[in-house]
């Protein structure tokens, strides 16, 4: 699910089919295929948004599990009172008398996308959140499901650029706002197009050698999140140099390491250093010196403020059920730190970087770009723990705590729909 940055909101009015058509590429930061996106609605205001892949339109049975499946995700939306659904398919567009989900004789044409609508409004209108409305979204066409009259709804239908030029798209694009590309296709032509930085590798190699024998010092785990502090403080996407792009590679390499600068970023250093206190995973006091990086030129580490009491846990702060509500800014600085890392190469410090990202998107409700940045940890780094668990979290549609609930969720917009 993908619910719309919490600090500073905006607001977009939505007048219309169009500008809620073209709010959902926005919303996912792609434009989807083959897809299901259901929207939930709290009045007029739009809430939740999700995104899944629709399911094989010839099995009765298995469209009512996918439909109950989606009615179960729309449910951790609690105060919604409707729900909005588009059908992005190429199914049905095709000249003659065929038309997307329509419906001959009072009853669903039978391996149409019709069967699956009819079973997503009876599931969602027993949960509470009927279908006030619902679009067929093709390559070339869109049309209304519920409108047959030709007179306002003509075969094939409305074209998409309506959609792309819509005011509500033009609007968000001028906010800064804009539509790549499908989030699978993408990872795979950055991992095949991004030659890796030697420098930045050969520094990593240095550094974790140096590392490992210190992977139980508490003073060096101050002294990592140290360093993590300044970067993160940095002006946002400052060139990192090699040395130390390295060093920050091979500390991700230690997972307790690396989940402490995740929790960190959400809910602060107390949170981080306690959470690595409770895991047991400091060994005695020992005579090693404490190593670093220069950081030259970097400002000082910003004071990450501690959570409230009681400090959460590595656990809760990494499914997003505590704190109450996570550091979205310093979420975002950690995340153009991260991309920079991932661009350097591939390996273990490559696939802890992709799954920090993952975790991120995951976070934001963004499955679809988590899902994709998962994946791509395990090809470049084959068996990477956290990113196997996280993708298959991800796989079963299980939410973060906080892209569940609309107090603590990420918002890139909010909107209100006349």
């Amino acid at each position: 699910m993908t619910p719309p940055e919490r600090p500073t909101p905006e607001r977009l009015t939505i007048s219309g089919p169009e500008d809620i058509l073209g709010f959902i590429p926005h919303s996912l930061g792609y434009w989807p295929a083959n897809s299901l996106v259901a929207m939930t609605m709290q009045g007029k205001r739009l809430g939740a948004t999700l995104r899944v892949d629709l399911p094989r339109l010839d099995s009765g049975p298995g469209l009512h599990r996918f439909a109950r499946t989606v009615r179960d995700y729309l449910e951790a939306d609690q105060e919604a009172d409707g729900s909005l659904l588009v059908l992005f398919s190429n199914e049905g567009w095709v000249e003659g008398p065929a038309v997307p989900g329509a419906v001959p004789s009072g009853a669903p044409a039978e391996g149409t996308l019709a069967w699956l609508l009819v079973e997503l409004e009876v599931e969602l209108a027993l949960s509470g959140r009927p279908v006030r409305d619902a679009w067929y979204v093709g390559e070339a066409f869109w049309r209304n499901a519920y409108c047959f009259d030709p007179s306002c709804c003509p075969f094939p239908g409305r074209s998409v650029d309506e959609i792309r030029d819509s005011r509500l798209n033009a609007e968000m694009v001028f906010r800064g706002s804009s539509v790549g590309e499908d989030p699978s296709a993408e990872a795979a032509a950055r991992h095949a197009e991004a030659p890796a930085d030697a420098a930045v590798l050969e520094s990593e190699h240095r550094w974790a050698t140096e590392l490992v024998a210190l992977r139980g010092s508490r003073s060096q785990l101050a002294k990592v999140l140290d360093v993590w502090g300044c970067v993160l403080a940095a002006e946002p996407g400052r060139q990192l140099p090699a040395g130390l792009a390295g060093y920050l590679r091979a500390s991700l390499r230690i997972p307790h390491w690396r989940d402490a600068v995740l929790v960190m970023s959400a809910a602060g250093r107390h949170a981080a250093e306690q959470g690595a206190e409770d895991f047991g995973v400091f060994d005695p006091d020992s005579d090693l010196p404490v190593v670093s990086p220069p950081l030259d030129g970097l400002p000082s580490a910003a004071p990450f403020e501690d959570a409230a009491y009681p400090v959460p846990g590595y656990g809760d702060v990494l499914l997003g059920l505590a704190p109450a509500s996570p550091r979205w800014d310093r979420m975002r600085a950690l995340e153009v730190i991260l991309r920079q890392l991932c661009a350097a190469g591939e390996g273990e410090g490559g696939a802890a970087s992709l799954t920090g990202r993952g975790w991120i998107e995951w976070c934001r409700g963004r499955g679809s770009f988590a899902h994709a940045l998962l994946d791509q940890a395990i090809v470049v780094h084959p068996g990477y723990r956290l990113a196997e668990l996280l993708s298959e979290l991800v796989s079963r549609g299980t939410l973060c705590g906080w892209a569940g609930r609309r107090d603590a969720a990420w918002q890139k917009f909010e909107t209100d729909a006349a």
